[in-house]
């Protein structure tokens, strides 16, 4: 039966004009979003101005989630750099190892032994999303696929990437990988930014391999006026998470939606924010990139625009311990009909009487943490990351930095702290280096 008003209501809403299609969407959003049992806390989404890197909207855009297959946008921008410095051409022939080819759907299907080009690659992971084929050139570029996902995080910290913890390149379930809304926007204006001769790989509608033919799972290429890519992703624990590069005239914007309950929930509020921010942006461009180049000595003026201004409490949320494997909604993931579910961004629940923390989606491994401020100001606590990262990139290289919360005689300060640490010991010894470059600091469990 919810499948038959799944099927029902996709038919129905393919059928309404664009402008209609926002408005019945938007209605069936605010009148779930009315009640508190309708919060969605994997929900979180951003739209970033990306001529001035301003950011137009926000909601839980710091708070910690699942990226699911939205990780294989750093896996490509690691290829897209190894092809601009010649290490690797799109005629390469990309091997497949057992660990590869055992890659759970979706996937290319090619078995240990065999190889691809990696074109074929790009397009698979912009298309399918492939699982196996993100491992395949994880492994080619890495060695192994868990120093290419160091890599992805130093990679990640020299964007300005602050939140983001990565440790496989195609995004299947692990509770320690992590990344923000914000996080997110912020790749994918370095994408376009900084690889615009590879950029229109996103924009691909379908390829051909093996004489299938493979669509790609973002349905608003081709439905909403000005997008161009750039990626979605799909885990029961993250919910449908999509990256949006929009572009009418000389307005472009980066909107990000993650944890939404359906396809086409996701898909219908990514189209109202477009509707809604993108006449806002700008028509002219600021001066040089928004988002430094990797490997620049610092993180430019993206990170510094899009830095988050003080919101209302956020929710104290369970860590979502659903693994699952990563499918894409479109061939593995049956919709529920938008009427039943909605869509509706997350209701602030009544913070903690004492030293709340942000635990959100995910939680450090180990519990432990270095703190290495504290500040009235959100934005001070930030940017004492910020230092932090140029400092001592090396030191965070695996650590993932966020901001959390506490009330002393009625005012709000902010803790700046790191998280990502295997245990009590990678703690301490990270502060401990912290402290030899001068950086104050200390381990603590939350």
């Amino acid at each position: 039966m919810r499948q038959a008003l799944a099927v029902a209501a996709r038919k129905a809403i393919s059928t309404l004009k664009p402008a209609a299609l926002l408005v019945a969407a938007f209605a069936v959003a605010t009148a779930v979003a009315a009640t508190p049992a309708a919060a969605n806390s994997k929900y979180a989404a951003i739209v970033v101005d990306a001529n001035t890197g301003k950011t137009l909207f926000s909601s839980q855009a710091d708070e910690p989630r699942y990226p699911a297959s939205l990780t294989k946008m750093m896996t490509l921008y690691l290829v897209f750099e190894a092809l601009e410095s010649g290490r690797i051409s799109k005629s390469t022939k990309v091997p497949f190892s057992k660990n590869a080819a055992a890659e759970p759907p979706t996937k290319l299907g090619v078995r240990a032994g065999g190889s691809v080009t990696v074109e074929t690659v790009i397009l698979s992971l912009v298309t399918k999303s492939a699982n196996d084929a993100s491992t395949a050139v994880a492994e080619l570029l890495g060695g192994s696929e868990a120093e290419f996902a160091r890599m992805m995080t130093s990679k990640a910290r020299k964007l300005g990437m602050t939140g983001t913890i990565f440790r496989n390149a195609n995004g299947l379930p692990n509770g320690a990988q992590h990344t923000t809304a914000r996080d997110m926007a912020t790749l994918g204006i370095a994408l376009r930014e900084h690889f615009p001769q590879y950029y229109d790989y996103f924009s691909t509608r379908s390829f051909t391999y093996n004489k299938r033919r493979m669509g790609n799972h973002n349905r608003l290429l081709g439905k909403v006026k000005g997008v161009d890519g750039i990626k979605t992703g799909y885990t029961r624990a993250s919910g449908f998470n999509l990256v949006s590069s929009v572009a009418d005239g000389n307005r472009r914007i980066v909107a990000v939606v993650m944890g939404g309950r359906t396809g086409a929930s996701r898909d219908a509020h990514m189209a109202e924010l477009i509707k809604s921010y993108l006449p806002k942006a700008s028509s002219r461009r600021g001066g040089g990139d928004l988002v430094a180049k990797a490997g620049a000595s610092s993180v430019r003026s993206l990170v510094q625009a899009i830095l988050p201004k003080k919101n209302a409490p956020t929710p104290q949320e369970r860590p979502d311990e659903e693994i699952d494997v990563a499918m894409e909604e479109t061939i593995d993931a049956p919709e529920p009909a938008v009427v039943e579910q909605g869509y509706a961004a997350p209701i602030a629940a009544r913070m903690a009487d004492i030293d709340p923390v942000n635990t959100a989606s995910v939680n450090p491994p180990s519990g432990w943490v270095v703190q290495v401020a504290s500040s009235p100001s959100e934005v001070e606590a930030r940017a004492f990351l910020a230092r932090t990262n140029k400092v001592a990139p090396g030191i965070l290289a695996e650590a993932s930095g966020f901001t959390v919360t506490f009330e002393k005689d009625g005012v709000t300060y902010y803790r700046a702290r790191y998280g990502g640490f295997g245990s009590k010991s990678e703690a301490w010894n990270a502060c401990s280096a912290l402290k030899k470059k001068k950086v104050d600091c200390y381990a603590v469990q939350q």
